[in-house]
């Protein structure tokens, strides 16, 4: 095992051991073999990707943090500012987990049924706590949603860091980030509609529309280093890099939509994404820049 991935291994045994829970409850809440885990403990086996995503998930780190000791560190994906990562407060590992608890069973909830539909009771009941133990910790219904944003973006954070650090191709590398932001699977389609809600909710009330700038600013810039890279490896067209992300960004948007109102499928909206990178980001063969 090199010494980048001693300290990985490291930072994983400190996430476990602040998280209050024990090994065996880690890897039953990530569904991984306590074995598995064990291994990669002790250095036999590596962690996946999505390991390290459930990993951070579930002890309330990012996986920026796991990988490089840091939440700021600069790669692959735009580090998000503190204040749009879910919010931290000064409490012991049981109170933050219940917490966490909360946010992850209201994310669910507000994704599904929307935010309309969703009571605090209910968030209770999904997380088998009384309504008066929701409210020690969220004053609000709205609180809660505005921290089921900060939950988003940092489930994607933490999925774009976890993939997007191992591949080194520009193209393949802007077409992988693309892929993880599809509203596919349960957990993509949920990640979306809490975006689609808050777009809604900014549209008509102001109060969430700086937590919703900060959060869309890192994805589009996240993009557009991705294009940037691509420029300076020579594989990419010479067009404003900003031009470029804002019709990519605004692409998934609109066919995001189309996806969850039920008129494409996500392969359907990839298959139309990587067209468009084919043809209008990604030098022809033959071609100059």
């Amino acid at each position: 095992m090199t010494s980048t991935e001693t300290e990985v291994t490291e930072r994983v045994r400190k996430s476990i051991k602040n998280s209050g829970m024990a090994q065996r409850e880690v890897a039953h809440h990530i569904g991984l073999d306590e074995t598995k885990l064990s291994k990669a403990l002790n250095g036999t086996r590596r962690f996946h990707p999505q390991e390290l995503t459930d990993l951070a998930d579930i002890t309330g780190v990012t996986v920026n943090w796991l990988l490089s000791g840091s939440d700021e560190t600069h790669g692959p994906s735009v580090p998000p500012p503190a204040r749009i990562l879910p919010t931290k407060h000064r409490e012991d590992s049981e109170h933050a987990q219940k917490r966490r608890a909360i946010i992850e069973a209201a994310w669910w909830l507000l994704a599904r049924r929307g935010y309309s539909a969703v009571r605090i009771a209910d968030i209770a009941y999904a997380c088998d706590m009384s309504t008066a133990a929701i409210h020690y910790y969220f004053s609000t219904k709205r609180e809660i949603f505005a921290e089921t944003l900060r939950y988003s973006i940092k489930l994607a954070f933490d999925r774009q860091i976890a993939e997007l650090h191992t591949i080194t191709d520009p193209v393949r590398r802007l077409k992988r980030l693309i892929e993880l932001q599809l509203p596919a699977g349960e957990r993509g389609s949920a990640e979306f509609s809490i975006w689609l809600q808050t777009w809604a909710d900014v549209a008509v009330d102001g109060s969430g529309k700086e937590n919703h700038a900060q959060g869309y600013r890192r994805w589009y810039k996240t993009v557009e280093d991705a294009i940037l890279q691509g420029q300076e490896s020579g594989v990419f067209v010479d067009i404003p890099s900003d031009q470029l992300a804002m019709e990519l960004t605004s692409m998934v948007d609109g066919l995001g939509i189309k996806v969850l109102t039920g008129i494409l499928t996500a392969d359907q909206m990839y298959s139309h994404i990587e067209s468009f990178i084919d043809r209008n980001i990604v030098l022809s063969q033959g071609s100059s820049a």
